[in-house]
């Protein structure tokens, strides 16, 4: 993994709240840090290679389009793991998956159109799988929005 220069850091900082939605956003990235459309778009790709940047995409507010969330844990053994974690990577609804140190070793964040549609799903990982999958729906939406600073500005 290469280092982060000053740019790939500003170019973080724009793309994690500020990617310019028109036509050409990899132009207009290049222009506000003075390099050209291609260089903006091969850091991207070589940040996505380095797994630096996970994911790009856009974020929507699932209740305002009728959708419901719901957070899932499951005690997953060691020789399930890899079997499990495809699975529910699998998801189109799942935005978030991670690892814990605890009896509940996955925890993951799955959206979808109905709670009988996300069950639906899970009781399939659970069938494939042989992992239960602990469904806590969301009774209230608590949202934070984070963005991780890389550059030196204020």
């Amino acid at each position: 993994m290469s280092a982060l220069d000053a740019t790939d850091k500003a170019l973080l900082d724009i793309i994690q709240a500020d990617f310019p939605l028109v036509p050409r956003p990899y132009a207009l990235l290049g222009e506000r840090l003075g390099i050209g459309e291609d260089e903006a778009l091969e850091r991207v790709r070589r940040l996505r290679r380095e797994h630096i940047i996970r994911r790009m995409g856009a974020n929507f507010q699932s209740k305002k389009l009728g959708w419901v969330s719901t957070l899932c844990g499951a005690k997953v053994p060691a020789e399930a793991m890899d079997r499990f974690c495809e699975l529910v990577n699998a998801e189109a609804g799942v935005t978030h998956n991670y690892e814990r140190e605890h009896k509940y070793n996955i925890w993951f964040t799955f959206i979808g159109p109905s709670r009988a549609y996300i069950q639906e799903r899970l009781d399939s990982i659970t069938a494939q799988t042989g992992v239960p999958i602990l469904n806590l729906p969301a009774t209230k939406l608590f949202k934070i929005r984070v963005n991780f600073r890389m550059g030196d500005e204020e």
